[in-house]
């Protein structure tokens, strides 16, 4: 068994395209119309054949009151991991990307956390 897709509930689909794509730096692999959405979903540059991460509206009564008591909670709803922390922090941070948490070692682990302008907190990681 392994990771197939996994979902990033996100208020506005070419939004979060812009966003996952200009910025973070993942590639489109699948846009299919589904009804009034897409199904959207993003790999990275290097493993085209990996994971997938569906940008999946948040259209479900349950979602933005899931994602808003994640956000005041300061909880990531995802995590992504990078080669250097420090590095991805400062160009995403150039870029305009705002943070919620800069860099912080926790015992052999370092994270950042930044608003994905798309409703949800996402994590970098370098373990």
């Amino acid at each position: 068994m392994r990771i197939y897709i996994t979902s990033v509930l996100v208020d506005d689909q070419d939004k979060a395209l812009r966003f996952y794509t200009d910025v973070l730096g993942f590639v489109k692999k699948t846009d299919i119309p589904v009804g009034e959405a897409r199904w959207l979903t993003v790999v990275a540059p290097d493993d085209p054949q990996g994971p997938e991460l569906l940008l999946e509206p948040d259209a479900h009564p349950a979602a933005k009151p899931f994602k808003a008591a994640l956000v005041a909670d300061g909880i990531p709803v995802t995590s992504f991991a990078v080669e250097d922390v420090h590095a991805e922090f400062q160009r995403l941070r150039d870029l305009g990307v705002r943070f919620t948490q800069e860099p912080l070692e926790m015992g052999g682990v370092t994270t950042a956390v930044f608003d994905d302008t798309c409703g949800n907190l996402i994590q970098i990681a370098k373990a």
